[in-house]
């Protein structure tokens, strides 16, 4: 079995994904930091930090990775009446830290969460920079759902989303799906599934599968990724 890699603090090299083949959950190396150069070259490398405070940083590539192409998002019948309701006014990038602290924040089921101080340090620069985008919900002014991701050349990588409101992150959720297809992002990354995502029309895919798509993308020049700045303020959609 192949020793795991710890990462050097000044340097950016990952090893090689496949080497996260030795892990059943992808782990791929260990240590380094959250700067804002190293998250931008994991994200191009399908990789990811995910870690709970008074551990190093871990960084994982599952295979097999779960993602969802925008265009294939299952709706079902009550939260398409709901959005045909209009029950939420929708936004992008009007309030991102707003929405880490809320995904940070303890859930009715559980007092753990993955999300560090670090960790929301980190996406604030990344959102600052333009790689991390948010997109909330508002039910009288008060925000009630939202997700958060990181976004390079035409690809969106989920992390976390959260709701207040029944339905409040599924409609997030979808309306990202609406804007990406229009957008013509091929797959939004969901990392690692679970019965939650699944619903929404989730599928497996194998890792060589997903690093395709990687690739093609960081072949796209700068100009022709999203222009997120140009998106930012409040989402309409017919349902």
């Amino acid at each position: 079995m192949t020793e795991l890699v710890w990462l050097e603090q000044h340097s950016y090299d990952f090893p090689p994904v496949e080497h996260a083949m030795h892990d059943p959950d992808g782990l791929l190396a260990v240590g380094g930091d959250l700067s804002l150069g190293r998250l931008v070259c994991a994200y191009s490398e399908g990789i990811f930090p995910w870690y709970e405070d008074g551990q190093p940083i871990l960084w994982w590539s599952p295979d097999p990775r779960a993602v969802l192409k925008p265009e294939n998002i299952k709706i079902s019948r009550s939260l398409r009446k709901k959005l045909r309701r209009k029950e939420f006014v929708v936004k992008v990038d009007t309030a991102f830290n707003q929405v880490l602290d809320l995904c940070q924040a303890p859930r009715s089921y559980s007092e753990d969460t993955w999300i560090t101080d670090e960790m929301k340090n980190a996406y604030s620069e990344l959102h600052k920079a333009g790689f991390a985008h948010s997109i909330e919900c508002y039910c009288d002014e008060e925000m009630v759902g939202g997700l958060y991701g990181v976004s390079k050349g035409n690809l969106f990588f989920g992390e976390s989303m959260f709701h207040k409101a029944t339905d409040a992150s599924k409609v997030a959720f979808v309306y990202l799906c609406r804007l990406l297809a229009e957008l013509k992002c091929p797959i939004i990354d969901c990392q690692l599934p679970n019965p939650h995502i699944m619903s929404l029309g989730v599928e497996i895919i194998p890792r060589l599968e997903f690093l395709k798509y990687l690739s093609k993308n960081n072949q796209l020049a700068t100009e022709d990724g999203i222009d997120w700045a140009s998106l930012r303020g409040t989402l309409s959609f017919d349902f």
